[in-house]
């Protein structure tokens, strides 16, 4: 009785338990609009109120920073339209997921300003914010869908690279060296959105047919919001006009 219950135990000892197999994670599933039925979204925006001028900023705080930066929050251009309004599809594109791109989005630091003022960048996609000065800029973008973050970074050093996973519409940039210093990013889960030109255009292609509501917002004049049906294969124009 002895030898048997000794073998009971070393067989029990020998035994190991099954272990569940990891599942692999499934691929991520991005939608492809159809070339056949995309369409096209184009419009302007335009400003009809009295004219801003540049505000300037005194910058004898620092000595590597040009002697005088203007602040011009409100750019217009022929017949009034509106550059640096950020224009995107705001609703329509729900249950759609869009591969974020390759390529990186940069944001500079030149002359004590942030060039451009205001940028989009798709969400996962690459944000490479670059010095081009002579001095120490700290930047702090302060999202309210994402995790804040400031980095300081001196002249020479490699470009800064970050990611928002999320949407988020807009995050407000500072400097946290240079307190003057303001940029605009727009974080979108699709790639439709865009920052008007000088003369107030913008324009989405490859979008697919659907209804949707098109916003354009502007740091000093707000949002505006349009809804508007794009047909397959169609164009749609989108205009707005700030008061």
């Amino acid at each position: 009785m002895h030898l048997v219950s000794v073998g009971v135990v070393l067989t029990g000892c020998g035994s190991h338990p099954t272990q569940p197999v990891a599942e692999k994670p499934k691929p991520v599933e991005y939608f492809h609009v159809d070339p056949a039925t995309a369409g096209a979204i184009t419009g302007r925006i335009e400003f009809h109120g009295a004219k801003v001028k540049p505000r300037k900023i005194d910058t004898n705080s620092d000595a590597g920073c040009p002697q005088t930066v203007y602040e011009d929050t409100v750019v217009t251009g022929k017949n009034g339209g509106l550059a640096n309004a950020f224009v995107y599809i705001q609703s329509g594109l729900e249950g759609k997921r869009f591969e974020p791109p390759h390529e990186a989005v940069v944001l500079d630091q030149h002359g004590c300003t942030f060039v451009p003022r205001v940028i989009g960048v798709q969400a996962g996609q690459m944000l490479g914010v670059k010095n081009s000065d002579n001095v120490s800029h700290n930047i702090h973008p302060m999202p309210t869908n994402n995790r804040e973050w400031n980095q300081q970074q001196a002249p020479g050093t490699p470009d800064l690279e970050h990611k928002f996973p999320r949407a988020d519409v807009m995050i407000p940039v500072k400097c946290n060296v240079h307190s003057w210093m303001r940029a605009y990013i727009g974080v979108l889960e699709h790639p439709y959105f865009a920052v008007t030109s000088a003369n107030g255009e913008f324009s989405f292609a490859n979008v697919p047919p659907g209804d949707y509501t098109v916003a354009a917002w502007h740091e000093k004049l707000g949002e505006l919001k349009q809804q508007v049906h794009l047909s397959a294969s169609g164009k749609a124009t989108v205009n707005f006009t700030y008061p």
